[in-house]
């Protein structure tokens, strides 16, 4: 029998699952769509060097959180680290900023389940009803959209296990159909015609922008660390080999992609990677079989994304910080019922906007993220100087030069998103979008009457609670 633990949860996940979990939160639909992008900005080899060294950057704030979730194996990851070393304020932030992050990954996902079958299905596009921002909404979309959407919450509220289960097989199809590709590139490739590093300095730095957040999901593992029945350490080196896997995963499908079509054929396709496949293999069917991996793509996104967000949500609700019907855990299933149903509630209004609308929200939520992870890597920083002596069951060597590093890498990424940075938000619409989100997390912050010395001394209570059990 699983062991329940104080939050009422249940350590039922093994390191195999905890490791896909992550792993197939990152490599979900954006590289079907955007591996031609990837090759015209930067040739083959400059795509992949790119992918190298935004791999290395997120490398870094990935070791960083390997450090902090074996020594706060807690749920709510960033939320926890955050609050012992920033205090309640800070906290809120760091953690409000990561769930407008998972929230906009699983609205996006909403849509790009349709936008898939729409690949798939020739005349799947019927029932036009309305256009936002020039783009029309069919009744298709949405009535898919909401199906999957449906699909995903009633996973996650039954079980964090069978969702951990079904990502396994998801998972499996996608690197299936990844292998077939790189497969039918040794046997039927031929060199790339593009120039190898295509437009030099400055492409490989275009496709590096857009790298980070192909590696977002990593941090679902600590969110949901309180429920993984494996040791603190290997919690915390299973983020580090799962961010190696993407890493490779993507470099493969780039230099499969590369040998089937030039980049400019690519860019025109709606599915890069599936018309590489069926250019690969001269079958149509075999094009279809890598969309179909796209779709898988989709759902272990949208799954592990609404795992992330809903403990997130589960853990500041638990320390006051927000209404306390978001820590309610089902008497049955052993999930944050209420935090799962209000992710999904949120993604099911998603396939009612346009595409274009849903970019703007994806694109806020790109900013919370990054946010996330800069308060993250100064939350490290501040413990290892104020705690030198607190137990680190994984230990990152060099661990200040990492931090500073880290610290530095952050927060260019977090100036990216600033008036004049490289990826600069657009106004009106999605500063709009921060603002509100900004203004929700201060008004239910206020509402729910948090009482911040108490949130502090909670996570002593529990952290003190991990470590006799420990030593039991």
């Amino acid at each position: 029998m699983a062991e329940t633990t104080h939050s009422g949860l249940t350590k039922t996940l093994s390191s195999k699952e905890v490791l896909i979990l992550s792993f197939g939160a990152m490599i979900g639909w954006g590289w079907i769509i955007l591996t031609g992008e990837w090759i015209s900005e930067g040739g083959p080899l400059g795509a992949i060097s790119a992918f190298v060294l935004g791999g290395i950057v997120v490398g870094f704030v990935a070791i960083i959180y390997s450090e902090l979730a074996s020594s706060m194996p807690l749920v709510g990851g960033e939320h926890v680290y955050s609050l012992r070393a920033l205090g309640p304020i800070g906290s809120f932030i760091c953690t409000w900023a990561i769930i407008f992050g998972y929230v906009t990954v699983a609205a996006f996902e909403a849509v790009a389940l349709p936008s898939a079958m729409a690949f798939i299905i020739p005349g799947f596009n019927v029932m036009p009803l309305w256009s936002v921002a020039g783009e029309p909404v069919y009744g298709s979309w949405i009535l898919v959209g909401v199906a999957g959407t449906l699909f995903v919450t009633v996973l996650n509220y039954i079980g964090i296990r069978p969702a951990a289960q079904f990502q396994i097989i998801m998972t499996v199809i996608i690197a299936f159909a990844g292998v077939v590709l790189i497969a039918g590139a040794v046997i039927g490739g031929q060199p790339s015609p593009d120039p190898s590093f295509g437009a030099g300095t400055a492409g490989i730095f275009a496709v590096m922008l857009m790298v980070p957040f192909m590696f977002v999901g990593f941090d679902v593992i600590p969110q949901s660390a309180e429920e993984a029945n494996v040791p603190p350490r290997t919690l915390g080196l299973l983020i580090i080999v799962s961010v190696v896997m993407a890493a490779l995963f993507y470099m493969a499908v780039i230099w499969g992609a590369s040998r089937a079509l030039p980049a400019s054929t690519l860019v025109d396709s709606p599915l890069p990677a599936a018309a590489a496949m069926a250019e690969l293999f001269d079958s149509q069917l075999m094009g279809q079989l890598m969309a179909l991996a796209g779709i898988a793509g989709i759902l272990t996104s949208w799954n592990a994304f609404i795992i992330g967000g809903s403990r997130a949500l589960f853990a500041l609700s638990e320390s006051g910080m927000i209404p306390a019907s978001l820590s309610k855990v089902h008497p049955e299933y052993n999930t944050p019922s209420n935090a799962i149903l209000l992710i999904g509630g949120l993604s099911v209004l998603a396939p009612l906007f346009g595409e274009q609308m849903l970019t703007w929200i994806v694109n806020a939520g790109g900013l919370g993220i990054v946010t996330a992870w800069f308060f993250v890597v100064v939350s490290f920083l501040v413990l290892r100087y104020r705690e030198p002596e607190m137990d680190r069951p994984y230990k990152v060597p060099a661990g200040y030069l990492v931090g500073a590093l880290g610290f530095v890498m952050t927060a260019i990424f977090v100036s990216l998103y600033l008036p004049g940075g490289g990826s600069a938000l657009l106004w009106p619409y999605e500063w709009l979008i921060v603002l509100l989100w900004c203004i929700l997390g201060v008004v239910l912050f206020v509402v729910s009457g948090a009482d911040t010395t108490a949130s502090a001394e909670d996570l002593a209570g529990k952290l003190e609670s991990l470590e006799k059990d420990d030593d039991v």
